[in-house]
């Protein structure tokens, strides 16, 4: 009896303490009003080595052109439209005749090139630092976490090249990037991924738009739940890929979007999708200074981006 209570015991604290270490990521080592997560360890100091590393000038931009026929996680789709407000009948504006065009976006934002902010994907409607759903999400835009949140990122970035590693131009869908693949690579190139780096993985996806878009969208080479712990491990700022969605698809187990669980929610980890790395991957540019400023929607959950890489 006395062995039984006493087994009954241990497992109700082992049941306790898995409990308390699974909800351990929603708090956040940088305090409870923290918004911004891995964004913090980008300093000052960071930035000045980062701006070392140019030196020929040349700039990459990591942004592709998006069109209404660009292939995006359903059901979103972009839409402009050009107008000439005020003009109609009439030869211009003033004496000088000025005649002028604006554009009008009716688009999803996760479409092309783009930053998932951390209010963008959670675990049970429970986001980054612990932020439920409920208290601070809303239709006008987000209370907490949105976009604008995101200070300027400079810092050093880092390009894998694993089409390379596989030695082929567009790397197979269902190829998972866990420690053994980033760490092979990371020594071939010579590169050390560092705290407040921004990693991308160059894989020739992206050369599939407009070539095949339903093969693009089907699948995709992308980062595994190991690598995901191991590169949030090494306090990188934000992790992207010339791929729709950054993770392996199909995933690794039956866990669905489980790499931006880790990212996003539990490390506050930026993710940045369908970067253009071909010319980076080309010119053998795996370390640059990376600028990001995104469009500063109060309360938006993602963000068209081109991001910039100077060497």
């Amino acid at each position: 009896m006395r062995n039984t209570l006493v087994l009954c015991c241990v497992a109700a604290l082992s049941a306790t303490i898995q409990t308390a270490s699974a909800q351990d990521w929603t708090k956040s080592k940088w305090g409870p009003n923290d918004e911004i997560g891995a964004a913090n360890y980008m300093t000052p100091e960071l930035v000045l080595k980062a701006a070392s590393l140019v030196k020929t000038g040349k700039t990459y931009a990591l942004g592709i052109p998006v069109t209404p026929q660009t292939p995006a996680y359903p059901p979103r789709a972009f839409k402009l439209t050009i107008v000439q407000p005020g003009q109609a009948g009439s030869p211009g504006l003033g004496p000088n005749k000025a005649t002028y065009n604006d554009d009008i976006l009716d688009t999803w934002v996760g479409i092309g090139s783009q930053l998932d902010g951390l209010g963008h994907l959670g675990v049970e409607h429970v986001y980054y630092n612990g932020n439920k759903l409920a208290d601070f999400a809303d239709p006008n835009g987000l209370k907490k976490l949105g976009i604008e949140k995101v200070p300027p990122m400079v810092t050093r970035g880092v390009l894998l090249d694993m089409a390379a590693y596989y030695k082929t131009d567009v790397v197979k869908e269902g190829t998972a990037f866990n420690v053994k693949e980033i760490e092979d690579v990371a020594k071939a190139q010579g590169v050390e991924i560092r705290q407040g780096d921004v990693v991308i993985f160059h894989t020739g996806w992206l050369s599939l738009i407009g070539k095949d878009d339903k093969r693009y969208s089907a699948g995709e080479p992308g980062l595994g739940v190991e690598g995901a712990k191991y590169l949030t491990s090494k306090g990188v700022v934000a992790i992207g890929a010339d791929t729709w969605a950054l993770e392996v698809l199909p995933f690794e187990s039956k866990n669905v979007f489980e790499v931006h669980q880790i990212l996003l929610a539990m490390n506050g980890t930026y993710i940045l999708e369908n970067m253009d790395t071909a010319a980076l991957a080309r010119d053998k540019g795996y370390e640059f200074l990376f600028v990001l400023g995104q469009p500063r929607w109060t309360g938006g959950v993602q963000a068209m981006i081109n991001p910039i890489a100077i060497r």
